[in-house]
């Protein structure tokens, strides 16, 4: 499970529908069977968010709504739910197309790109603008962006060994982690101060702030919440989406039929401009691309839970105290659900609502009602992102192996280098307008509607 995890997390389909792991003195529990593990993610009071997994990261965010425990819950997510709904998100969607037209824009034909950064300090931006408008300078951002990759990178051994005393040696990793974390703590802090003593915005930090003045029926929210809140979404909501972009970005290159019929869409559809709101639900093998990524190579790739109270799974009694895993990317690669699991199919996803497996197998989001927050947000920065770079670019791996996805606290490619390609000089896939992308209209009523409309009938096909 240490040296080779996703081998063996396949391995234990055969097995059965839960599993008895043991993690050194330890025993877990793994859920492979989707029933199984919808019944774990819809009975949050007995399945609770804990384990090595969340106590560990803890120290970073705090109790913020990834973390906390079930109590905790439902009044944070109240708090935060305005800024993720439709709405919010389809006002966002011309500040994703001109972040993503900047990524790159300055980009040249031959030229040796660090994917893995560039999409890391994509999503940063976008989150950061997002969640703190322009509290965060441009040199902040980017410093953020270099220390989540310095967190970001633990090994995966982090997250599962239950012997804590192994991560308070001061190796230059742990040294490096432990800087990393801090200064995030310490740029977050000062966007705070900074935006108490500026002009209330309309943002989650605005939001914070006014509930941490006016309280919340009784119960106040500290100035440690505003804090948690803003770092676990930086971090969740910059991490996972850069890690799944990177990752298309790969498989692409790999599948160049893929690649051509995602660049015939875009084509069609955009014609040379920028993806604006309505442009949305156009981009239907767009998203089917980023659906299959997240399901071939799912960032959020292994979650743990504890009982909070003696329960009975698959047959098994699991006393109070027990902890229970369950992995999205296992379920995605059981064959069961979705044949030929190992091959990257986007047409898969054409097929509608059935296409996500029995018994929902398809869960790059979770599901219940702790569900990933930010899910409709990420899977319109994705779609934005991907359709505007595939307007323009076609990346190519250099020579040599492809690198597999290398599993740590999220799964994907986390030192991806690649060789631009202008489509303008490609003649198999010219871009007619490419070289004069402008940003697409902004968002109206009916583009607001229309996408809802498809954030409940697809967007993250969860």
């Amino acid at each position: 499970m240490f040296r080779r995890p996703l081998e063996f997390l396949n391995s234990l389909l055969s097995q059965g529908d839960l599993i008895e792991i043991r993690l050194g003195p330890q025993r877990a529990w793994m859920g492979c069977h989707p029933e199984l593990v919808h019944r774990m993610l819809r009975d949050t009071r007995t399945f609770d968010k804990g384990g090595p997994q969340y106590e560990r990261p803890r120290a970073l965010m705090g109790d913020g709504v990834v973390t906390c425990p079930h109590t905790e819950h439902r009044r944070q997510h109240r708090l935060l739910q305005p800024t993720f709904r439709p709405a919010g998100v389809a006002a966002q969607t011309d500040v994703m197309a001109e972040e993503a037209a900047a990524l790159c824009r300055d980009w040249r034909t031959g030229q040796e790109v660090d994917v893995s950064a560039a999409t890391l300090g994509l999503t940063t931006r976008l989150i950061s603008r997002l969640l703190l408008s322009d509290s965060l300078t441009p040199a902040a951002a980017d410093e953020v962006r270099n220390c989540l990759a310095a967190i970001m990178r633990g090994p995966f051994v982090r997250m599962i060994v239950p012997v804590d005393a192994l991560f308070r040696l001061p190796t230059p990793a742990d040294r490096r982690y432990r800087r990393a974390v801090e200064r995030v703590r310490e740029l977050i802090d000062a966007a705070i101060a900074e935006r108490r003593r500026g002009t209330p915005r309309d943002d989650p930090l605005g939001l914070l702030l006014l509930a941490a003045e006016a309280g919340d029926g009784g119960a106040p929210v500290t100035d440690r919440e505003v804090h948690d809140q803003l770092v676990s979404l930086l971090l969740t909501g910059s991490e996972s989406p850069s890690m799944c972009l990177a990752s298309t970005f790969s498989l692409l290159a790999q599948h160049p039929e893929v690649e051509r019929r995602l660049h015939a869409e875009v084509d069609t559809v955009l014609a040379g401009r920028l993806p604006g709101v309505d442009d949305l639900p156009r981009l239907v093998y767009t998203r089917s691309v980023l659906t299959e990524t997240l399901r071939h190579s799912p960032p959020g790739w292994f979650f743990t839970r504890v009982t909070t109270r003696e329960t009975e799974l698959a047959g098994r009694r699991l006393p109070r105290g027990t902890t229970v895993l369950y992995s999205p990317y296992l379920l995605h690669h059981d064959p069961a659900s979705f044949p030929e699991p190992e091959r990257f199919l986007s047409e898969r996803w054409l097929e509608g609502e059935a296409a996500v497996g029995p018994h929902g197998a398809l869960i790059p989001f979770a599901a219940g009602i702790r569900k990933c927050i930010g899910d409709l947000f990420s899977m319109a920065e994705m779609t934005v992102a991907l359709a505007t770079v595939a307007g323009r670019w076609r990346l190519r791996h250099p020579a040599g192996r492809v690198a597999a996805p290398r599993p740590g606290a999220t799964l994907g490619p986390r030192a991806l280098t690649m060789i631009c390609a202008s489509r303008t000089d490609a003649p198999d896939g010219t871009a007619p307008h490419a070289a004069a992308l402008t940003p697409g209209a902004a968002p109206t009523a009916s583009g607001v509607e229309k996408t809802r409309r498809d954030g409940d009938n697809g967007v993250h096909h969860t």
